[in-house]
């Protein structure tokens, strides 16, 4: 195709609404560039269109209570003023912890902790698992995470890996330690030594489907949220070829916090940043010219709260059309 035929899609988050078999939205991006507003403002227009929409925050800084200005726990909680949107805060590391901190026995203690050690990222994936098992129960017709900072994003990948190493690593110490599994075994809330694989190998089973799941563009896809500058710019590349290797849909970016002065405007620092701005604007469009491309603008306010979110929200789906 020429450039003369070659037509930009759409600069909204529109297609997302539009596509009715999505079950999962993820939204990432490095820290400090507004994915929780992003997420929750998807989340808002996101209840207009479905049935039901469960907004989770996975970052450990949890944010969401300061968006909508309301508490929310880990139990799906109904935002105040919407009948079908929810939203929760999960810690994925804490599972284990509490694990260990439910338990008086202190060889026990140290065996799980031996085990969350000696595999990284077991605590996280069996957090995942929980919430999973939790989320998949629950019928929601869409869910929505608002993830931690790009690095961590991406673990949920390995989880399955993870879980069969703690798996192997569990039947490794059943054998040293037997009678003191017994122990492990009630802590965990199962009977028996079985029970402890079985909790393990339902856990990799959960997630090996959501898995499956995450890597179908028909249920699945990542909005990346950036600020138009350079290192947020490399992030978000190391984020889209991390998706692209994971197989997981990526079709849309969103740009934040975007300046746009008046022209008789004399602030010499918007002007620069104005200019910056745009040559990696530039360069976003350059790159990504198969993706749709949202702007947002920097604001004057912070957006906290319901009718600031859904104000906010129409940016989504309306383009921002900049001073004149």
């Amino acid at each position: 195709m020429s450039d003369d035929e070659f037509q930009p899609l759409p600069p909204t988050l529109q297609n997302v609404l539009d596509q009715k078999s999505l079950q999962w939205v993820f939204v990432g991006g490095k820290g400090g560039v507004g994915k929780t507003t992003t997420s929750s403002s998807l989340a808002v227009q996101m209840a207009s269109v479905r049935k039901s929409v469960l907004l989770i925050s996975t970052d450990p800084a949890h944010n969401l209570s300061d968006a909508f200005g309301q508490k929310f726990s880990k139990d799906p909680t109904l935002v105040q003023g919407f009948d079908n949107l929810y939203c929760m805060e999960i810690d994925p590391t804490s599972s284990i912890q509490e694990m260990i901190e439910s338990q008086d026995n202190g060889a026990m203690n140290s065996i799980m902790q031996d085990l969350a050690f000696a595999i990284p990222g077991v605590d996280e994936a069996m957090g995942f698992a929980e919430v999973m098992k939790l989320v998949k129960s629950m019928e929601y017709s869409v869910i929505i995470f608002d993830t931690a900072p790009t690095g961590h994003t991406l673990r949920f990948l390995s989880f399955p890996t993870v879980l069969e190493k703690a798996l192997a690593k569990v039947s490794q110490l059943s054998g040293r330690f037997g009678p003191m599994m017994q122990q492990m075994s009630g802590m965990m809330g199962v009977s028996s030594n079985e029970d402890i694989f079985g909790k393990l190998e339902s856990m990799r089973a959960v997630i090996n489907e959501v898995n499956q799941q995450f890597q179908d563009p028909e249920k699945t896809t990542f909005v990346c949220v950036c600020i138009s500058e350079f290192l947020s710019l490399y992030e978000t590349e190391r984020l889209v070829q991390e998706l692209t290797n994971g197989n997981i849909d990526t079709h849309n970016i969103v740009v934040n916090q975007l300046l746009f002065p008046p022209r008789e405007s004399n602030c010499e620092q918007c002007g620069v940043r104005h200019k910056m701005q745009q040559k990696y604007l530039e360069q976003i469009f350059d790159l990504y010219e198969d993706f749709h491309i949202t702007l947002l603008p920097l604001l004057t306010h912070e957006v906290r709260g319901v009718e600031k979110l859904k104000n906010f929200s129409r940016l989504l789906v309306e383009p921002f059309q900049p001073p004149k």
